[in-house]
């Protein structure tokens, strides 16, 4: 029989945009909802701080990183920025600077960190979305952190699983947001 995994309980703090503060939705129905409720199922004794705000960039993640470092004192941040970004098209260099950065910072308060990798839809060009894209894969390799490549993976490009504003995941597509991150983060817990 399986005994519960409880080794010190830690802290995962969630860094993210309106995909993990739950917009358009009832939060208790959301990813990071879905994320506390799977770590108390499989034994974990983790608090989840969700540090999500609607419309944050790479820039604004970093700029508050600090304070939540210093308050929350996680054992693990998820870094769940860059779609803002992209859709301001605003430069891919600026977007792998800040999430290096805010990497660092994580690194050196002692968490460990898990990258979500955001794609960009196709009528921002080839050139600009490849760009883009690419940071993730980037800045996974130079910082040595675990990356979930597209975390809209079987979601981005599916109507059926996006809100009317084709921009945001609906609340059945919350469980498939959780699976694409949950093999890649439970090694870190």
């Amino acid at each position: 029989m399986c005994m519960a995994q409880n080794a010190a309980a830690g802290t995962v703090l969630i860094v993210g945009d309106s995909i993990s503060a739950g917009f358009g939705l009832d939060t208790s129905k959301g990813w990071v909802a879905l994320l506390e409720q799977r770590l108390k199922s499989e034994g974990f004794d983790d608090k989840v701080v969700n540090a999500s705000i609607s419309g944050d960039t790479s820039a604004g993640g970093l700029a508050r990183l600090p304070a939540a470092l210093a308050e929350h004192k996680p054992d693990l941040v998820i870094l769940e920025l860059g779609g803002n970004d992209g859709l301001r098209g605003q430069l891919p260099t600026q977007l792998q600077q800040n999430l290096a950065s805010m990497i660092e910072k994580s690194k050196a308060s002692g968490a460990k960190v898990l990258l979500l990798g955001m794609q960009l839809p196709p009528n921002y060009g080839k050139r600009y979305t490849e760009a883009f894209a690419k940071v993730y894969g980037d800045v996974s390799e130079v910082q040595k952190v675990p990356l979930v490549p597209f975390f809209l993976e079987g979601i981005g490009g599916h109507p059926e699983m996006m809100q009317a504003d084709g921009i945001h995941p609906a609340v059945g597509a919350q469980a498939k947001l959780l699976e694409n991150v949950w093999p890649t983060l439970k090694p870190l817990l």
